[in-house]
């Protein structure tokens, strides 16, 4: 069993140190049991980090708020989620339940604050404000979003356990990346305006698909463990998880070679006779 203080202590081993802006991607399960249960994650973070440092963590929205019209649900299913889905609440509204338990945690304690959007993060710390001073409606990962100023802030990213595949983070990278032939997908989310729910149209470059077409299968694991090897980061162990940090900016130029690299490659595959 361990305790937050042994989870502090790792996580200083790691190289997380104060003052750091950190996201988070965590299983809490990897991690192992722990004295006071798995907010005892998040608060040994804080421990580490201190009141001058800022911790992130991506909740994105309950299931169908941002399903009409990306094709996922048949007719039927989109008729009955337009008639009876509420008003999307990001102040209340659970985080998703496949980004991992500890997100719902930190969103739920006090202290932390949300971006008033469906692509929503959760934060706490000495750089909220910074991080959600403004929020694009359209391509929300992107240009002006909270991952910008992340960036800006010299942020960095803790794995704790958790698949490398769910590298929030690398939406970002999909979105600034200027190649043709994103692919663009449109929907809509049910939002309250002037006290009446009504169904906003948003759109962004494809998080779920894959921003473009030849993005190959589980390419953000691809992206991240590549960086990590060339990087010679073997990480460590937080409690029992196999655990990473990683230089946000650093990723980011790293990612955008290898997204830019694979998307010319598909076009000269698809331009040889």
């Amino acid at each position: 069993m361990f305790t937050r203080a042994d989870l502090a202590r790792d996580l200083r081993s790691l190289g997380l140190t104060h003052g750091d802006v950190v996201m988070v991607h965590a299983s809490v399960r990897a991690v192992g049991e722990i004295a006071g249960g798995p907010d005892e994650i998040h608060l040994a973070i804080k421990d580490v980090v201190g009141s001058d440092g800022t911790l992130m963590m991506y909740a994105s929205c309950p299931r169908y708020v941002d399903e009409i019209g990306r094709g996922n649900l048949s007719a039927a299913e989109e008729a009955e989620v337009l008639e009876k889905l509420p008003a999307f609440d990001p102040l209340t509204a659970r985080s998703a339940r496949d980004n991992g338990a500890l997100v719902e945690m930190l969103r739920t304690y006090p202290g932390s604050r949300v971006n008033p959007h469906p692509t929503r993060f959760v934060a706490w710390g000495a750089g909220v404000d910074r991080l959600f001073a403004r929020q694009p409606w359209n391509y929300a990962f992107g240009l002006d979003s909270a991952l910008e100023r992340f960036v800006e802030l010299d942020g960095r990213i803790l794995l704790l356990g958790s698949d490398h595949d769910t590298v929030t983070f690398l939406h970002y990278a999909e979105h600034i990346l200027d190649i043709p032939g994103k692919r663009v997908v449109r929907f809509r989310v049910p939002v309250l305006e002037e006290g009446r729910r009504v169904w906003r149209e948003m759109e962004e470059f494809d998080s779920s698909l894959g921003a473009h077409p030849s993005w190959p299968d589980r390419f953000f694991a691809e992206i991240v463990d590549a960086h990590l090897a060339e990087t010679a980061n073997r990480g460590g162990r937080v409690g029992n998880a196999p655990s990473y940090l990683l230089n946000a900016r650093a990723l980011l130029g790293f990612a955008l070679e290898r997204m830019r690299r694979a998307a010319l490659g598909a076009s000269a595959i698809a331009v040889r006779p």
